[in-house]
């Protein structure tokens, strides 16, 4: 049996501590929500190749079946978000430029939505604007060439310019406002390239046309280790990806869209072989399976690309 004193004084020791833990629960309680937070930039390795993605920006949109999955109905769409654990009102989506530092250049893939926004992002990462050698342009919508100039200054004053020739030839002369305000006032500083062409050392143009008319990846090679700069083969990793034949209402050829999607689908995952997707989840890096029907899925990167 305890003695009464140790019993009593225990219990004042406890009732002691009560005011103690309320006042820690009431400070802990008294935090401010601080909102949705993550970095804005990830570093990998490409053999001897440094590749880092730059979030330039994030939004929700909402009621995603009137972008994707436009070929099939409402039930199947469901469904299938349903099985993915996927919001139907709403998407998330992600802009993604890539920057690849391969020893002797810095090359930046698109520039996003706005020059600030890349440019901090740019700068998180440890760059400045200044040290961009080459911009890359994969394509030519507004997100992706947006950045290229700020106040109707280039963002990247010291860069020399390189996009595919059969994009550049398809979007002159169709008075479209994004390419004639930042893309046409560079064509003096722009090299065009076709299928197979190579913008910096271990760098190769792939056509990956559909989404646009010129459309291009990149495959980054070092070493013996590959990733793909994907752009927008595949605008989202389970209704565009997972269901290549599904329609995107960006593409603007949905057959040949569709015929790319599978081609490089199908050699990604024989390959294994990363990409960066622009619009996957951030931060856009991954890897594509297949799966048991035929279909494919989307693995996202851990630390492959670390070692």
């Amino acid at each position: 049996m305890s003695s009464p004193m140790l019993s009593r004084r225990t219990a004042l020791l406890g009732a002691a501590a009560l005011p103690m833990a309320a006042a820690a629960t009431s400070a802990n309680a008294s935090a401010p929500m601080l909102g949705l937070a993550q970095e804005n930039f990830r570093r990998v390795k490409v053999g001897n190749f440094e590749v880092t993605t730059l979030l330039a920006g994030t939004r929700p949109v909402e009621d995603p079946h009137k972008i994707f999955g436009l070929n099939v109905d409402a039930e199947t769409f469901n469904s299938v978000s349903a099985a993915a654990g996927l919001s139907t009102a709403a998407a998330q989506f992600f802009f993604t430029p890539t920057v690849v530092n391969n020893g002797s250049e810095l090359v930046l893939f698109d520039t996003g939505l706005s020059g600030a926004a890349t440019v901090q992002a740019l700068e998180s990462a440890g760059y400045t604007a200044d040290q961009v050698d080459k911009v890359v342009i994969t394509h030519m919508h507004g997100d992706h060439i947006g950045g290229l100039s700020t106040d109707g200054t280039p963002t990247y004053a010291n860069a020399a310019y390189v996009t595919g020739a059969v994009e550049f030839d398809a979007w002159s002369g169709t008075d479209n406002e994004n390419f004639d305000g930042k893309v046409a006032p560079l064509a003096e500083k722009m090299t065009m390239l076709d299928d197979g062409g190579s913008p910096a050392s271990g760098i190769t143009a792939m056509a990956a046309f559909g989404h646009t008319p010129g459309h291009m990846a990149y495959m980054v090679e070092d070493s013996g280790t590959q990733l793909i700069i994907g752009a927008d083969f595949a605008n989202h990793y389970v209704w565009s990806l997972a269901h290549p034949e599904w329609e995107v209402r960006f593409d603007m050829d949905k057959a040949a869209a569709a015929a790319t999607r599978k081609r490089m689908l199908d050699m990604m995952a024989a390959d294994r072989t990363a990409f960066i997707g622009y619009h996957m989840p951030w931060p856009g890096i991954g890897y594509v399976e297949k799966n048991g029907d035929g279909g494919y899925r989307y693995a996202a990167h851990s630390y492959q690309l670390m070692l």
